[in-house]
């Protein structure tokens, strides 16, 4: 046995138990004793911060007008949804998004002790710094708002009497010289709330017990070796404290349990401990034919078990923990590999707020949400931008999934040279945020990769945003690989990871972006193909080319994704432009991205795992988009947890083998259009569209799991839609109930160049639909981040929005209507690149209309100018060609309406 000594000298001797079950063994509440200070609380929050803390430290301090909460806590409430579609819990009126001081008071009794003489105040998480002070003493500090910390308070706390428990919370956004100016995160598109999110409880040890300031940790860890056929290696280290002032004789006992209760492995280690020691020891368990953790397929547990006995051989301390038995490689070309068993893994990024709660969520809450992942079929979760508390990790545990793991280096890493100081403190916060995450989830089978920084190239990129050039942004490699070599320090069995947004990107190449990607043992691309640049085809390629760039580097998708609002809606997601930084953000396009990239994925074996961006819509303070405000809806469930998006849906046909199936755009209703598309997600074997009790036919084998019913037609009221299974699959089917307006019926208003149909004082308009070939535009021009669109006037027109977006190029509308005869509005807007074009309108062949522009007298600024005509429809189908003669035809809006 390898023992490593630190402070004093020990003694001891090391043996070899039998696998024979130990005697007296106690559990952890014979022990320990563990009171959570979760009720009671009173708070008080201070902007600036101005309070003197030694008035608040006073016994008979007044605090009869700070509130009564409970922890955990927040004072933070951000982010809502605009739609009305369903009730919500945040309101414009009711959120909080204040940065500053959060105050604390717990008045409570502490039980007298008569074995356990230690006395520790421990706090799972406090953001972003915690000051903490026990009946007036300073305990300490705490800065990083993500991982447990304890301090010692023995010598501050009163036995058997009242105490004053006052702790000092700041979530001040960081600046160069702010208070926070040294605490990790200081950027990142989410919101940091402030307070006592997570549990906060007064801990009782014996003098001699495991470690409780070891960074959070537990103070014993453990490592397997599998590389002997059907036999395990664990290496367990113990870190043994003797906080008494005279010396103690020991025993150091570690065991693994099965989950029948046997010891299968079992080691003793005795030591004889000096006054105010600590001892570091290694004790080895050897397991003959073990069982393994196997992920999903067989999340198997063993308990380990590791205790100090006293000479007497009662027992002083006990800590059990749930232990996986594993070994897991990641391949540049076979991807990550389970106990020798090729796993593909996928799944999504998972940020821990939720509306209502914030970041002060339960376990309960946590356990709702990653059963929902697991029910999607996720088998990984990207524990994104920073550490998450241990429910979430025992979770993933006991359900097999892989975690990745990381601290919340995000995007920023520096103030600049004027701030020498800070930046040097952001580094060894980076530093301590990374040991106290790696230390406290050591343990945990479910954890596989340490992720030490998100998109930090993107801060080469920012400034091509603003038009300028790279500017004096200094090179993150060496930062990067202070943390990698740091991971392999304190942890080498396990893989460090990063993630990059922007490396070899099109359209980037003028640009110094650092190489992050071979820094780590693995990278995470983060991509967004479809939304925030390029097209989605374009995905596919350039992952290749990363591969090609790094072909022995392992290489996963790290994030990808959309954003879409449940309550907009489109008819066609090729109709129009998204604004990944605006309003039309529909549930479809979103979809859309989804399938499409997905599709690529799933075609590309050398990545060894992807994340969707984001499981859940989640709070931040840069977005004004979809149909809310300072949410990030680019979660495949709503921030409320109620509404699983359509995107959620084709996870689950593809990626789970449970019989389902689920008809897409249920939450749009009423319908803009009598006749759309019926798209279906389904693994079944068969399945049949049935409109309102008429079958529309059956399909199988629909690629993608994407079944689709081409032009069906609605009827007038409420359309009840049903998909089910055939045969002995018929009890699995979704229904969704959409309305068709008589005003629809038989008709089209068309918003021509719009992914999502403007308002109009008119109509109810639809999304551009049912055209054949042109390019969509606009006259509208993206604002910056975070702000609205500039929006020019467009004359002789009330509709100005439904004016602004067009359809341009050489093109056609193919419409299914009643024979009869109709009314045909154009709605046009001369585009200033053809002003002098020239074009002709047919329907069903015969010219209706003519625009020539360049004949026109030249206007000083947009103008609408509206074309009508009668046509005849005798076939049940009225084609609209828009034909150039001259430039490009083009046309804003169209109607057609029954005469």
């Amino acid at each position: 046995m390898k023992i490593i000594k630190i402070m004093n000298q020990v003694a001891l001797a090391a043996v070899v138990l039998s696998m024979s079950t130990l005697s007296a063994v106690a559990s952890a509440s014979m022990t320990r004793e563990q009171i959570v200070l979760g009720s009671g609380w009173k708070f008080f929050f201070s902007e600036k911060g101005e309070e003197k803390a030694e008035p608040i430290l006073r016994t008979n301090y007044n605090d009869s007008d700070w509130q009564v909460v409970s922890v955990p806590h927040t004072w933070n409430n951000v982010g809502y949804y605009q739609n009305d579609t369903t009730s919500h819990i945040n309101t414009e009126q009711n959120i909080n998004k204040q940065y500053g001081i959060g105050w604390y008071r717990l008045n409570f009794n502490a039980p007298s002790s008569d074995t356990k003489e230690q006395a520790w105040l421990e706090f799972d998480a406090a953001s972003r710094v915690a000051e903490v002070w026990l009946n007036g003493v300073r305990l300490g500090e705490h800065r990083g708002g993500f991982t447990r910390f304890r301090f010692d308070a023995t010598k501050a706390i009163h036995l058997n009497q009242k105490n004053m428990l006052v702790v000092k919370t700041d979530n001040t956004k960081p600046t160069g010289d702010s208070s926070t100016a040294d605490t990790l995160p200081i950027a990142g598109d989410f919101f940091v709330h402030g307070g006592l999110y997570r549990p906060v409880r007064l801990v009782f040890t014996d003098p001699v017990h495991f470690d409780m300031l070891d960074y959070g940790g537990s103070g014993v860890y453990a490592t397997t070796d599998l590389s002997e056929s059907n036999k395990a290696r664990v290496k367990v280290s113990g870190r043994v404290k003797n906080d008494a002032d005279e010396s103690k004789k020991v025993k150091v006992l570690a065991q693994l349990v099965d989950a029948k209760g046997k010891t299968v492995a079992q080691a003793e280690q005795a030591l004889t401990l000096k006054p105010k020691s600590l001892v570091m020891l290694q004790q080895n368990l050897v397991v003959t034919n073990p069982t393994l953790w196997q992920g999903q397929e067989n999340p198997y547990l063993y308990t380990l078990r590791t205790e100090i006995r006293g000479s007497n051989n009662q027992v002083l301390d006990i800590l059990e923990q749930q232990y996986g038995l594993r070994n897991i490689v990641v391949s540049p070309d076979k991807g990550f590999i389970l106990n020798g068993k090729p796993l593909r893994l996928h799944g999504a990024a998972y940020h821990q707020d939720k509306e209502g709660l914030g970041w002060a969520v339960r376990p309960d809450n946590v356990k709702q949400d990653v059963d929902m992942l697991v029910e999607m079929g996720a088998n990984t979760l990207r524990l994104a931008h920073y550490p998450h508390g241990q429910p979430v990790h025992d979770l993933a545990d006991k359900y097999g999934l892989i975690l990745w793991d990381e601290i919340p280096l995000v995007t920023s890493w520096t103030y600049g040279e004027k701030y020498q100081a800070a930046n040097d403190g952001l580094m060894r916060n980076a530093e301590l945020q990374l040991k106290e995450m790696i230390k406290q989830n050591f343990n945990h089978p479910s954890v596989a990769f340490w992720g030490v920084a998100n998109e930090v190239d993107f801060g080469a990129v920012v400034p091509a945003f603003l038009g300028a050039t790279r500017g004096n942004t200094p090179d993150p490699i060496p930062v990067l690989k202070a943390l990698n070599e740091k991971v392999k320090e304190l942890d080498p069995s396990r893989l460090s990871t990063l993630a990059n947004c922007c490396e070899s990107r099109e359209g980037l190449e003028k640009i110094d972006i650092p190489k992050t990607s071979p820094v780590a043992d693995t990278v995470g691309l983060n991509r967004y193909y479809g939304w925030y640049f390029g097209d989605v085809e374009d995905f596919g390629p350039h992952l290749d080319l990363m591969h090609a760039q790094y072909p022995k580097l392992p290489i996963s998708v790290s994030e990808y994704g959309a954003g879409g609002a449940v309550s907009l809606h489109t008819d066609n997601v090729l109709g129009g432009p998204v604004d990944s930084r605006g309003h039309s953000q529909p549930e479809e396009y979103m979809s859309y991205i989804h399938e499409e990239s997905w599709r690529t994925i799933n075609s590309k074996p050398y990545l060894f795992a992807s994340w969707i961006w984001n499981a859940f819509d989640f709070a931040t303070t840069v977005r004004t988009e979809g149909d809310s405000k300072d949410i990030n809806t680019k979660g495949i469930i709503t921030y409320d947890r109620t509404t699983k998006k359509d995107a959620y849906y084709f996870y689950q046909a593809n990626w789970t083998n449970k019989p389902m199936v689920h008809v897409t755009s249920s939450h749009y209703s009423p319908r803009h259009y009598q006749v759309t598309d019926v798209r279906v997600y389904s693994n079944l074997d068969r399945t049949e569209l049935w409109l309102n009790g008429k079958s529309l036919g059956v399909k199988s084998g629909c690629e993608l799991k994407i079944c689709v019913w081409p032009n069906v037609s609605l009827a007038v009221g409420e359309n009840t839609v049903i998909a089910k299974g055939v045969g002995q699959q018929s009890s699995i089917q979704d229904q969704a109930n959409w309305q068709l307006n008589e005003s629809q019926s038989n008709r089209y208003f068309i918003d021509a160049g719009a992914l999502v149909a403007a308002s109009s004082k008119q109509h109810t308009f639809g999304s551009d639909n049912f055209f054949k070939g042109g390019k969509s535009a606009s006259f509208d021009q993206l604002g910056g981040w975070g702000q609205p669109p500039v929006k020019p006037d467009i004359a002789q027109t009330t509709d100005r929005d439904l004016a602004t977006t067009y359809r341009r190029g050489s093109f056609e509308y193919n419409l299914l209507l009643k024979n009869g005869r109709y009314k045909v509005v154009l709605l046009t807007v001369v585009p200033k690149e053809n002003e002098s074009s020239h074009f002709v309108v047919k329907a069903n062949g015969h010219k209706i209309a003519e625009l020539d522009s360049s004949a026109q007298a030249p206007k000083p600024a947009l103008s609408a100018k509206y074309l009508s005509a009668e046509v005849d429809v005798v076939d049940g189908k009225m084609t609209l060609q828009f034909e150039p003669v001259k430039g490009e035809a083009y046309v804003s809006a169209i109607e057609v309406t029954p005469l």
